[in-house]
């Protein structure tokens, strides 16, 4: 594996203990060490029902548009895996609820005082055909700086290896971002790699993991399912994107990348 030229310098910073308002000392040594872990029972039944009404009209809404276009979008594809970003701003209940005191404090714990929303996107996992999506870092998409941010993978359903939860590669985190190419199903950073695990959880729980964390995510076998999870990612406040047509963007768009709040700070 090569690294990024970008991340040639980096040095992982761990999270403190210090001051933790939610997460244990066994999950943030977890989260340093391995990149990784799982947050159980982060969210109730309800929270994760009134979630997933307003998400399933919305990628409805994008399947009906992937299948006017062909079938195939991107990283999305018909009867396989649909991606619908960026919903925060259409939907109040979805904004409320990537502004919880559930992902405060675990921006709080493992980022700081000060971060902002950073991506947001629900990913269905159809049963019609088998897909895997391959092993890839978050940050290898698109370049962050600070590198080290967070992504938290909640699941709508319970998931296992059977209809597509998360594998994680503990430990290649503390490398930095990798260097990614292109394959037919999306970007990937690595061809094979001993030691990994599976992440299975139910819904309302969280799996939380590094940006720099290698995942992938196995096929829906589960005939005639759809292996739901709503994903959303913070950074520090001030992150910058390298996006490869060559800019610098500051990650603060209005509509969507919002201040998470904590006290003495107000969302904007």
């Amino acid at each position: 594996m090569n690294i990024h030229p970008r991340s040639r310098n980096f040095a992982w910073k761990d999270a403190s203990v210090e001051g933790a308002k939610r997460l244990t000392a066994e999950q943030i040594h977890d989260f340093n060490e391995r990149g990784f872990f799982i947050l159980p029972g982060a969210f109730s039944p309800k929270e994760i029902a009134d979630v997933t009404a307003a998400i399933d009209p919305l990628e409805k809404i994008f399947d009906d548009d992937l299948r006017a276009q062909g079938g195939k979008l991107r990283l999305s594809k018909a009867d396989a895996i649909t991606f619908t970003t960026h919903i925060v701003a259409k939907s109040s209940v979805l904004r409320a609820f990537a502004d919880h005191p559930v992902y405060r404090d675990i921006c709080h714990d493992l980022i700081g005082p000060a971060s902002r929303l950073y991506w947001d996107q629900s990913v269905y996992k159809k049963s019609g055909i088998a897909q895997e999506f391959p092993w890839h870092q978050d940050n290898g998409y698109t370049f962050i700086e600070p590198e080290q941010y967070v992504t938290c993978w909640t699941p709508l359903v319970d998931v296992d290896e059977d209809n597509g939860c998360p594998w994680i590669a503990p430990g290649l985190h503390r490398r930095g971002t990798l260097e990614h190419w292109e394959t037919d199903i999306g970007l990937k950073c690595l061809e094979t790699v001993d030691g990994v695990v599976s992440a299975p959880a139910k819904a309302g729980d969280v799996i939380v993991f590094s940006s720099l964390a290698p995942h992938r995510t196995g096929p829906n076998l589960k005939a005639g399912s759809t292996r739901k999870a709503y994903i959303l990612q913070y950074a520090p406040d001030g992150a910058l994107a390298y996006p490869r047509t060559g800019e610098v963007v500051e990650q603060r768009d209005p509509d969507r990348q919002f201040l998470i709040s904590s006290p003495g700070a107000s969302a904007q």
